[in-house]
């Protein structure tokens, strides 16, 4: 098994110092893009798999994990976004991959694809919207209603916002709230989330806030008709963040697009059924990547559990 590993920053044309991370062997290439906030705790379960069999390549947003901002702090947003991940394929060496996505993630792979669709091969979205993220949140308009007014505060006093942010999310309230309201206790270790957690109460709020407002204006949902690589699409029957249906309206409108609900998953499913993900992963790319490795022997069918099997289609 190769350890191949390699870990850079690349500093774009507007200053942007934005991190990577490549590891593994292999081709194609699997580029990892994370939700709003995240700086990649999301893909835990997954990357081990990933990187036996190919070289996945892990980056992060400006102003998200280890990347910086530009010169220009107003430029974030999802077309930065979108033309930096090609920069980094190319410093990565990845001329063409599959591209995985989590929450926000899948409006820029989708976006990612209308713009660079030579370098897309496939695309797995978890989790997300085809765009306007804050008309769905909760199945409801309330949080778009009520953004402009938590983004004139946070804009208008940047350091106090911080510090109320960073102090609320390292409270141990905090956390039981998020297991109790918004994720599936009894599938999902607190550990898990913890990184989340670190990771969001450090962030300026104002990049947090500047990238939100541009999710919540793009849409990719014009597009969706012209996806033209193998997509698989995994939601959470229990996401609030982005509702099931949202995932479901996708599959419908990507031509031959595959569907997989995650029993009582929420919107961190890939954490909360890691081994369901990572055998309907499997089964994907074996099918539409020729050069995919084939099924490890703990991954046959008739070792799953009956609803596992269901879940897959076997």
């Amino acid at each position: 098994m190769s350890h191949y590993f390699r870990q850079d920053f690349l500093t774009v044309p507007d200053g942007a110092s934005l991190y990577y991370q490549v590891q593994g062997e292999g081709q194609p290439g699997m580029v990892l893009c994370d939700g709003l906030g995240c700086d990649g705790f999301v893909w835990k379960y997954l990357t081990p798999y990933l990187q036996q069999h190919y070289r996945v390549l892990r980056w992060h947003y400006r102003g998200h994990g280890r990347s910086g901002l530009p010169r220009q702090r107003e430029r974030i947003g999802m077309l930065y976004t979108c033309d930096d991940l090609n920069q980094v394929m190319d410093a990565a060496g990845i001329d063409k991959a599959v591209l995985f996505a989590h929450s926000m993630g899948v409006q820029v792979a989708l976006e990612f694809h209308r713009r660079y669709a030579e370098r897309v091969r496939g695309l797995v979205l978890i989790c997300g919207s085809y765009g306007s993220l804050l008309d769905t949140f909760h199945d409801g308009d309330w949080l778009k209603r009520l953004f402009p007014f938590i983004r004139y505060g946070v804009e208008r006093f940047p350091q106090p916002a911080a510090r109320l942010t960073r102090t609320l999310l390292s409270t141990e309230l905090a956390m039981q709230i998020a297991l109790s309201v918004e994720l599936n206790r009894s599938l999902l270790a607190k550990s898990d989330l913890v990184p989340y957690f670190t990771h969001l109460a450090n962030m300026d709020p104002v990049v947090f806030v500047r990238t939100l407002e541009s999710a919540a204006h793009h849409s990719a949902w014009d597009h969706l008709p012209h996806v033209d690589v193998p997509t698989l699409i995994l939601a959470g029957e229990r996401d609030k963040f982005t509702p099931a249906w949202l995932s479901r309206r996708m599959a419908a409108h990507i031509p031959d697009a595959e569907f997989m609900m995650l029993p009582q998953g929420t919107h961190a499913a890939p954490l909360e059924h890691r081994e369901l993900v990572e055998l309907r992963v499997e089964r994907f790319l074996r099918e539409h990547l020729p050069d995919s490795p084939p099924a490890s022997a703990s991954h046959q069918a008739s070792e799953l559990e009956p609803q596992e099997q269901v879940a897959l289609g076997f």
